[in-house]
């Protein structure tokens, strides 16, 4: 049994710029508790009036009040909270890992087809990934990274869908990679195992309640294909962006807010587990909740997150927070404004949440007009460390999406 121990104290919330060029801040209470069943379990904060975990508090309730602070233990603290009760503990570094590379002059662009090999404990196996570099006579500007959850990406550097604009990304100068999901963790309940979490469990016991699941697994796949960008002189590893939409949203989020190598994550339309606020529950909109998205998809996180299915307020984080991991490097929340499976207002919500920790690195302001939803529609906003943009329309990623990420200055 736990007692309740209450202390108040101030945090200073996102900065905006009034019509005077004079900083307004949304300052919110927060208070620091011992958890009795159905609290939560973190000192909290205020979000558009109801209380969410503070990133800017240490679990023993004390204030961040400094980078090393959040560097040296806070950011340790959130990502164990996550690892722990959602996302699941991820796969480790391989035994051995190699890059098999096929390269192929097209003209205007290399292409080539990665095979990353993997070992691990209980086998070995492979994953490609498809990078497509432009030949300009200097480095790509920068390279996008895409969580394929689709299988979209084919071997033709002429392609250009909406999800998936190959040519309209090296025409703007940058590399286009593609990791396709499916080849590292299949999205399918019974098969997810087959691929790469079964070189690391063995195959005929059952995974820890903790492990991580698909989710986790592509998560982790994107930093394998880091892994390669990194060696190739034709990339400049300081400059990727790890993308995803929907699902692979949820992973593209979970990928740079682990690895710090990606100089920015995009994470498009991802909703529940990816940027929506899990304790807005459907938002008053329909929106996907913890307890649905584990329902439908039992393959996606661990077991421990299903514990929280019907008491999302236990819950010792919330998605704010897991952008705020992205810090200092830039996090870019596209949504859509009639996608209210993804709650557009939870995820700018979160977004808004984010910015306390870009503040401690004096990378203040989000770039918004406004605290106020909703923002304007189809207008980009940028802050020094934080990207914003709301479409409109529904679920996708489509080509004004990639205007508003190859327009964004995302590397700079």
């Amino acid at each position: 049994m736990f007692s309740l121990v209450a202390v108040a104290v101030l945090t200073a919330g996102p900065a905006f710029v009034n019509g005077s060029g004079e900083k307004e801040l949304d300052v919110r209470t927060a208070a620091a508790a011992t958890p009795g069943e159905g609290d939560s379990a973190e000192p909290m904060t205020t979000i558009d009036g109801e209380d969410y975990p503070d990133p800017l508090r240490l679990n023993n309730g004390e204030p961040v009040r400094s980078v090393a602070e959040w560097e040296g233990t806070r950011r340790g603290e959130l990502l164990d909270d996550f690892r722990d009760h959602v996302y699941g503990q991820s796969l480790p570094k391989p035994l051995e890992q190699t890059f098999d590379v096929e390269s192929t002059d097209l003209g205007d662009v290399e292409r080539k087809i990665v095979r990353v090999g993997i070992t691990g404990p209980e086998g070995s196996g492979s994953f490609d990934v498809k990078l497509f570099v432009p030949k300009n006579g200097s480095k790509p500007r920068g390279t996008f990274l895409l969580i394929d959850h689709r299988g979209s990406v084919s071997d033709d550097p002429k392609q250009s869908s909406d999800f998936a604009p190959v040519s309209k990304v090296t025409d703007a100068g940058y590399a286009f990679a593609a990791i396709d999901a499916e080849q590292i963790a299949p999205d399918d309940s019974e098969s997810y195992r087959s691929k790469m979490i079964n070189l690391f469990h063995p195959a005929g016991q059952d995974l820890p309640d903790d492990a991580g699941r698909t989710i986790s697994a592509w998560a982790w796949g994107a930093s394998r294909a880091m892994d390669y960008l990194a060696t190739d002189p034709e990339i400049d590893p300081a400059k990727v962006a790890v993308i995803g939409h929907s699902r692979g949203g949820k992973a593209s989020l979970w990928a740079g807010a682990q690895d710090t190598r990606f100089a920015a994550t995009i994470t498009n339309n991802s909703g529940s587990t990816g940027t929506k606020l899990a304790r807005r529950g459907d938002g008053g909109v329909g929106a996907e909740t913890v307890a649905r998205v584990n329902e439908s998809f039992p393959h996606w996180f661990p077991q421990t997150y299903k514990a929280y299915n019907d008491k999302v307020s236990s819950l010792p984080v919330d998605q704010h927070e897991l952008l705020a991991l992205v810090a200092p490097r830039r996090v870019v929340v596209g949504s859509a404004s009639e996608d209210s499976n993804s709650d557009p207002q939870g995820e700018f919500l979160s977004y808004l949440g984010a910015a306390p920790v870009y503040d401690l690195y004096g990378l203040t302001g989000t770039g918004l007009d406004s605290p106020a939803w909703k923002p304007g529609t189809d207008e980009p906003f940028r802050g020094p460390g934080m990207s914003y943009h709301l479409r409109s329309g529904g679920h996708g990623l489509t080509s004004a999406d990639w205007d508003v990420y190859l327009q964004g200055n995302l590397f700079s």
